[in-house]
């Protein structure tokens, strides 16, 4: 359970986190080497193999959240591929309402992402997600991504917020043993990022599926009204 009053700053995750990550596994699993394939004309299954190893090989790191990378490896442009299917670009049912209630409650809610700034500006506009949060930082400004401590030694200065009173939200578990490894002392995982596949079990993480009961708790902690 957390406690809210023991926590002033929420940093939380984009993708698989507050948007579902659905759009994001299937624009580079599928819909990217079908067009790939496509323009380059190509078999397919070449297609998916290559994009599928540019994938494995440079996972986690910055050229593989990075859509002038993948533009100039695969001589496409990337963001107007992108907005083929923005369509499927949603926010998590629950979100507003918990982003509301951390407004209301006076927490500092900043989103950190490793999407490049150009993906950012895309689910922005199609979510006005920045409605709700004090600030958005793409990790592209700092050079590095959210899988090094190096990010999270720059953020902390950057962001001036206390890691004793600071919570970070985030579906990958990878990035937030990182975190915890830095000293951040409220870390949830997100058990169902992709909302077309099954929840995870997760056990190295407190974790939800929902933000509802976090809602609830910060209703509860608001000033009643005259």
């Amino acid at each position: 359970m957390l406690q809210w009053k023991d926590i002033d700053t929420v940093l939380l995750d984009m993708d698989g986190t507050l948007l579902d990550l659905h759009f994001d596994n299937y624009f580079w699993v599928e819909y990217l080497p079908k067009r790939y394939a496509e323009i380059k004309q190509v078999p397919h299954e070449e297609s998916q193999r290559y994009i599928a190893g540019l994938c494995d090989k440079y996972h986690g790191q910055l050229e593989w959240y990075c859509l002038d990378f993948w533009g100039k490896e695969l001589a496409l442009d990337i963001p107007l591929i992108k907005r083929e299917i923005a369509h499927l670009i949603q926010m998590r049912s629950d979100v507003p309402a918990f982003l509301t209630a951390l407004k209301a409650t006076n927490k500092r809610v900043v989103l950190v992402t490793n999407a490049h700034p150009d993906s950012l500006s895309l689910k922005i506009e199609k979510t006005q997600l920045s409605e709700y949060i004090d600030e958005l930082i793409s990790t592209h400004q700092f050079g590095v991504t959210k899988e090094s401590l190096s990010l999270w030694q720059q953020l902390e200065q950057y962001v001036n917020f206390d890691k004793e009173r600071t919570l970070f939200i985030d579906d990958s578990i990878g990035i937030l043993e990182v975190a915890r490894t830095f000293g951040i002392k409220h870390i949830v995982a997100i058990e169902n990022p992709d909302s077309k596949q099954a929840a995870r079990e997760i056990t190295e993480f407190d974790s939800i599926s929902s933000f509802e009961h976090y809602t609830h708790a910060l209703t509860k902690t608001m000033p009643e009204k005259n």
